[in-house]
């Protein structure tokens, strides 16, 4: 099984490069974040075209929503409400082995990393809390978290780690609490099992500079966990930065997991 995540920044605004994906690289999921749209205005047509039949949707306006397109029966679908004011940032589904699929949206955490001076980044924070303490309760079942974090850990996540130490995103508040949640259910990060750190993975890259590729100044905001019983599992992980350069890109690229299972 092949499983997905992409931040797509509007799936209406972007869905030629979403089909496009689909057809090329044919994942049996796909886990969107920020499709800004409301859930009766969701694109169902053009996906069950390609064959993508089951669509669980959690959607909203302006910058959240999150969505499960997939080809193979999903079921026990919830949105738990890990930013406890109901924005739309998570959906899961349990998948046909028994596995579940949890797809999350962090926040991004506005521009000052200071709780006082940025409530956004108070959120933030407050957000990962609450899924730590709901990875504490998970015990022995088999998951799969992913999504846009909007954290990147390592050194190596990010284009300059001197320069971007006061950067939300990647500063040390953030990165300790992100480890917490790693620990809470000794979760495996595959991006960094099947690319080990310090080499370069980046799944980021604004919009303002005029040659993203050229300057490379990337981060690893996306991820793919999973516990250690379904990590074993992992077969394959990379990162589908061609999609980048694509017509009308997000600034974010699909990231792809492949399962023996």
């Amino acid at each position: 099984m092949k499983i997905a995540s992409w931040n797509i920044n509007s799936v209406r605004f972007r869905m030629e490069i979403v089909e496009q994906f689909l057809r090329e690289e044919a994942p049996d999921i796909l886990c969107l974040q920020e499709t800004k749209v409301i859930d009766g205005d969701f694109p169902h047509a053009p996906l069950r075209a390609l064959g993508y039949d089951h669509i669980i949707i959690h959607g909203q306006r302006m910058h959240h929503g999150v969505a499960i397109i997939s080809r193979v029966p999903v079921t026990e679908d919830d949105r738990l409400d890990w930013q406890a004011n109901g924005e739309a940032r998570h959906v899961g589904v349990r998948l046909p082995n028994g596995v579940r699929l949890e797809n999350v949206y962090v926040p991004a955490g506005g521009d000052i990393p200071d709780r006082e001076a940025n409530p956004k980044f108070g959120q933030k924070l407050d957000f990962v809390e609450r899924m730590t303490r709901w990875s504490e309760g998970l015990g022995d079942l088999p998951v799969i978290l992913t999504g846009d974090f909007n954290i990147a850990p390592l050194e190596s996540d990010v284009w300059s780690h001197k320069q971007l130490l006061g950067v939300v995103s990647h500063t040390p508040i953030e990165v300790e609490a992100l480890a917490r949640l790693q620990a809470a259910n000794d979760w495996v990060d595959l991006g960094r099992h099947f690319i080990p750190a310090p080499e370069r993975c980046f799944t980021w890259w604004s919009y303002r500079a005029k040659d993203w590729a050229a300057s490379d100044r990337g981060r690893r905001l996306d991820h793919m966990w999973a516990s250690k019983d379904v990590a074993a599992r992992a077969t394959a992980h990379r990162v589908c930065e061609p999609c980048r350069g694509w017509l009308k890109p997000s600034d974010h690229v699909p990231i792809v997991t492949e399962f023996d299972f």
